[in-house]
């Protein structure tokens, strides 16, 4: 008698627990990552518009839809650009988004547009692992949220990458920690006992964290191994396409710039991505289109005035290009700031040497024709400032070891050059020393195993000559891996007034004639990968 009685709770318990079962067949996840104010539906880009229009197909069909992003939205694009984001959040509010993560470049224009940013949203923008030092509170008002779909409960919160301390410049997230490795993992977890507390269906986490092997403690894998209890993970950071389980959790990315419009729904039982590459789905929502439009046709007026002409397209692509080796268009810029500010007055009895430019501040390519002020602002679209730093080349090299500590797979800080000539060799690993002070990058125990300057500024190389070498100011902030020129006991930093971008104008227009010729027409020889 006990058995049977036994036999029926079982079968009852199974029925109630049946009954009540999260029901996920009307559940659509749309989602989008790195789109970087690629929001105009063009040849390769989807467009805001459309995501607006597939999310109202989706709800015509009887689907309850959640819309989320994994950050890097307010940056690169001059659509975006010249109003700090401001236009992107306009976008993203008109689209419907439901909730975003901050990115690494959500900090691009300072801390305090980061915030305006967040307030501008109709919906939450959230981050769990950055920290104010000051109060010891998250930055983001909202660290998680509880989103409510039909009669589903879903939790979703963010993660942002510990590397934003050099990947946005270092300026703008003083006095922020950003957890990292188990401290992240902790907060992670804390998040999603939080919210299964409060009986949430379906806990999702949006981070901007990728899965590049520099990044290793700091990835979505990384969390995905350690924390407990996430349904989905939606990544970005890396530009990469994602669809894998890591520990029974869909890991989904979709790439950047709109290229890919990310849809999960559940297929017998598991959580399945579906893309949707340009041109899968074509509509645009018209209300939405009419809001780009308009921004865009302002942006154009702006920056239509042409600059100059190129006889080739010089080549700003992420990998194989400006992050992994030398191109045309690394070449020109380094000669661009090499010769701008050998023009500036206060050097007119310094010898300078060279130039530096780190290869993910490009950002973007110029095609063959002419040569207007918006291409050359999707290049260089930071504003940085170009500035002199006076070295040993003892630190030079120590710099430029760091630099490429992942070459041959790509790194933001691989530095395109002016003036000097270096080899990589990739046979031989990165010696990791300490931790750089406020970077997630590590320096060099032995700068020279893997790379061997040659020349700088016409001469051979001498590790105790002193050199004068042009950067921009993000490197001079400990940007990337660049943390040595923050030391004042290695390096001497000195101010010049010129823009990175005038002095891309400025060079095509004194120095070449207006015309970028055939000495641009492939790389020059300055840099060997081995």
């Amino acid at each position: 008698m006990k058995k049977k009685t036994a036999a029926l709770a079982l079968v009852l318990s199974c029925l109630v627990s049946s009954a009540f079962a999260a029901d996920y067949s009307h559940l659509v996840i749309m989602h989008t990552n790195d789109t970087h104010g690629y929001d105009q539906r063009a040849d390769g880009v989807n467009g805001m518009a459309t995501v607006a229009a597939l999310r109202k197909d989706f709800e015509a069909q009887g689907k309850q839809v959640l819309l989320l992003d994994a950050g890097d939205a307010i940056q690169d694009n001059n659509l975006v650009n010249l109003s700090k984001g401001k236009t992107a959040i306009d976008f993203m509010n008109a689209a419907g988004y439901d909730a975003m993560a901050l990115g690494n470049h959500e900090f691009d224009y300072g801390a305090d547009v980061t915030q305006q940013r967040i307030k501008q949203a109709h919906f939450p923008v959230m981050s769990a692992n950055i920290i104010v030092d000051a109060t010891g509170k998250p930055f983001t008002p909202k660290t998680h949220a509880i989103l409510k779909k039909g009669n589903l409960n879903i939790g979703v919160f963010g993660l942002t990458t510990p590397s934003t301390v050099t990947t946005s410049n270092p300026k703008s997230t003083r006095g922020l920690t950003f957890l990292a490795k188990d401290n992240m993992y902790t907060a992670a977890q804390k998040e999603v006992n939080a919210l299964k507390d409060a009986d949430c269906d379906l806990v999702i986490a949006i981070g901007h964290l990728g899965s590049a092997p520099d990044a290793a403690g700091d990835r979505s894998d990384d969390v995905l191994n350690h924390v407990q209890g996430i349904d989905i993970f939606i990544d970005g950071h890396d530009h990469v396409i994602k669809d894998r389980t890591v520990n029974d959790t869909l890991l989904a990315e979709t790439g950047a710039h709109l290229a890919n419009i990310g849809v999960i729904q559940q297929v017998d039982g598991k959580w399945k991505e579906d893309l949707y590459p340009y041109g899968r789905y074509n509509k645009e929502d018209p209300k939405v289109k009419a809001i780009v439009d308009k921004a865009q046709a302002r942006i154009t007026k702006k920056l239509a005035s042409v600059v100059g002409t190129t006889a080739m397209t010089l080549d700003g692509t992420r990998a194989p290009g400006v992050r992994t080796e030398e191109t045309n268009l690394g070449d020109f810029l380094a000669d661009a700031f090499l010769w701008q500010v050998r023009q500036a007055t206060v050097l007119q009895h310094v010898r300078v040497d060279g130039a530096i430019m780190n290869g993910g501040s490009i950002r973007a390519s110029i095609n063959k024709g002419k040569i207007t002020e918006n291409d050359l602002l999707l290049v260089m679209p930071y504003h940085n400032y170009l500035q002199y730093v006076t070295m040993k080349g003892s630190t030079l090299l120590e710099i430029l070891e760091a630099a490429t500590c992942t070459t041959p797979k790509a790194i933001g800080a691989f530095p395109q050059v002016a003036g000097i000539e270096y080899t990589v060799d990739t046979r031989v690993p990165y010696a990791k020393g300490d931790v750089y002070p406020h970077s997630t990058y590590y320096s060099p125990a032995k700068p020279g195993s893997r790379v061997t300057i040659t020349k700088v500024g016409g001469k051979s190389f001498n590790p105790d000559a002193t050199y004068c070498i042009v950067v921009p100011d993000y490197l001079t902030s400990g940007g990337d891996t660049y943390s040595a020129l923050t030391d004042p006991a290695k390096v001497t930093v000195g101010d010049v007034d010129y823009l990175d971008v005038d002095a891309a104008r400025n060079y095509i227009k004194e120095a070449l004639g207006g015309n970028v010729g055939d000495t641009y027409a492939k790389p020059q020889g300055r840099i060997t990968i081995i």
